[in-house]
């Protein structure tokens, strides 16, 4: 079993955040797993069990309507397609306004550019920028 506290911490944020996204309480989730509530907050708490597999884990995340392998994947460092993930809103942001001062720039050194030309050169240096992993 794996007993990695950061693979534990992903499972119960994606179990919390499954429920959430569903309007559940914990108290309806384990309703509906047929669990205890102390089970849904165990599983949610993101701690490593002490000895094995909790048996009410895949009851709670067969009643959120995951596939059986979820918890497998999670715990071995995958995203499920489709799943939740962190977003750098940052580097969203910070890519944005990059856009917007190449293109200003683009339109200070172009003499006869159209816009469209213009738009098409900077999407082109934002690939060049995104294979290279500078954003």
């Amino acid at each position: 079993m794996i007993r990695d506290p950061h693979a534990w911490a992903r499972l119960g944020k994606g179990i919390a955040t499954k429920r959430h996204a569903r309007g559940l309480r914990q108290e309806d989730l384990a309703i509906q797993a047929g669990v205890s509530l102390g089970s849904v907050q165990n599983a949610e708490s993101g701690q490593p069990p002490k000895a094995r597999m909790p048996q009410s884990l895949p009851r709670i995340v067969k009643a959120l309507g995951l596939p059986d392998t979820w918890i497998d994947d999670v715990l071995a460092g995958q995203e499920p397609a489709g799943e939740w993930r962190d977003v750098d809103v940052q580097a969203i942001v910070d890519e944005q306004r990059l856009e917007a001062d190449l293109t200003s720039a683009f339109v200070r050194a172009s003499d006869k550019a159209t816009g469209p030309e213009i738009r098409e050169g900077v999407k082109a240096a934002l690939d060049v920028l995104r294979q290279h992993g500078l954003i």
